[in-house]
């Protein structure tokens, strides 16, 4: 399967990020790790070598990416308000570095799919739903979609607007019309433990 170590520095979260690349051909896809995970785990774990035929027949082409959660959700040593505005700049990192560079090392201006489990599912689908125009798939594993219980108690706009269980019962018809031309895979288990944060 071909593989690559990729990592620069990030001038929008102001140090170095990287990620593993893996596949040579199909649609391109943004995998999120677990909470507070680093960008190797996915392949740690196996989920990579799951779907190594795909990878290696084409169908997908994969970009597994690091996490700030230790400096965003989980810095519990830091104010609400800093955890959430470190969480917008990986937010406007994905945007603005990481999905033009997956779409070059594709070769493609196709939209892109993104999957992660637990918090990586929030991720997963907390871009994909803020940014329709570059993501056309969603697929989220086991995940907590509401935010509150990181914040303790702070709320303002940018909370709201990274919260899909708030923003999304909100959107306008012209919103519902773009998330409603994505495919969107939200699985959760009837037994699992965060079931309560996932509506």
């Amino acid at each position: 399967m071909h593989r690559e170590y990729v990592a620069w520095d990030s001038p929008t979260l102001g140090r170095r990020m990287e990620l593993l690349w893996f596949g040579q051909g199909g649609h391109p896809m943004i995998w999120f790790p677990t909470s507070a995970g680093r960008f190797y785990q996915n392949e740690d774990f196996g989920l990579i070598g799951a779907v190594a035929d795909l990878i290696d027949g084409g169908t997908i082409q994969v970009a597994c990416v690091d996490s700030v959660d230790a400096e965003s959700f989980y810095a519990k040593n830091r104010p609400p308000s800093d955890r959430i505005r470190r969480h917008d700049q990986y937010d406007r990192y994905l945007y603005n570095e990481v999905v033009p560079w997956v779409r070059g090392r594709a070769r493609t201006n196709a939209r892109l799919a993104t999957l992660g489990a637990s918090f990586g599912a929030y991720h997963a689908a907390n871009f994909g739903f803020r940014h329709p125009d570059v993501v056309d798939r969603v697929v989220g594993f086991s995940g907590k979609y509401d935010i509150h219980s990181f914040l303790d108690g702070y709320w303002d706009e940018l909370c709201y607007f990274h919260c899909p269980t708030a923003y999304v019962p909100n959107m306008d018809g012209e919103w519902v019309a773009k998330l409603s031309s994505m495919d969107i895979a939200i699985v959760t288990g009837e037994t699992d433990n965060i079931l309560s944060g996932t509506t």
